[in-house]
């Protein structure tokens, strides 16, 4: 099975051209009706070189997706001025169910992904890039899979890192497509039961697992200003 970590999913979309390199956020945002905090979006070192994943759910229809940077000052947080466009290929993950940008980041600092849908932009939360005082763990050991039922269990336990605020979950095929998408408080999640899921963003009620048939699920535990803290991958067969 495609690993998400494995960060190869070829380009699908590159920015747009409207805007020029290194035009403010707030200019981009003077002549448009804004959204703010309405873009499902987090971040991770990767764990193969160098480079910043910018994760985002881009919501069926929308368009013009631009990645924005501050400085690494924390009182540029929410200062719209003190954020450059940033011209960027957009990558697939999840066979495009959701989007990135691989992004090089020498100084820590904020970030904002915006897209545009009816008629207005709408803006992530800032996403806090700390790829060098508290980079992405990477481990699979943490996570157990119930076996043996097409309803598994699955839990999980924290890393390194003590102050994840929301765990996100992912179900794949072996193609690597996303069977359900869930958001939880909790360090467990049974397919497919919602009583403890906070948010979802499965496109459709998916169909039951089939046993002996090889799956994926892929956690990323998030901290409050949106750095990944976790990111564990593993197969499973019910």
């Amino acid at each position: 099975m495609k690993r998400l970590i494995a960060l190869c999913f070829g380009l699908v979309l590159a920015c747009s051209d409207d805007l020029p390199d290194d035009s403010t956020l707030s200019s981009y945002l003077d002549a448009n009706e804004i959204v703010i905090d309405n873009v499902i979006a987090c971040a991770a070192s990767n764990q193969n070189d160098s480079l910043v994943s910018v994760f985002l759910y881009p919501r069926p229809g929308v368009t013009n997706i631009q990645y924005f940077e501050a400085f690494g000052d924390d009182s540029q947080k929410n200062d719209f001025e003190a954020y450059e466009r940033k011209a960027l290929p957009l990558l697939d993950v999840f066979n495009g169910f959701l989007k990135k940008f691989e992004v090089t980041i020498t100084e820590e600092k904020w970030v904002i992904v915006s897209f545009e849908e009816d008629e207005k932009v709408h803006l992530s939360n800032p996403i806090r890039i700390k790829n060098s005082s508290k980079p992405t763990e990477y481990i699979a050991t943490n996570v157990s899979v119930e076996s043996n039922t097409i309803n598994p269990l699955i839990t999980w336990e924290d890393g390194l890192y003590d102050d994840t605020k929301i765990y996100f979950q992912v179900i794949t095929d072996a193609d690597d497509t996303l069977i359900s998408g869930t958001y939880t408080f909790d360090k467990f999640f049974r397919f497919y039961e919602l009583e403890n899921v906070v948010l979802n963003i499965t496109p459709d009620t998916p169909d039951d697992l089939k046993p002996n048939v090889t799956y994926g699920f892929t956690l990323l535990a998030v901290s409050e200003d949106n750095w990944v803290n976790l990111f564990s991958v593993k197969n499973f067969t019910p």
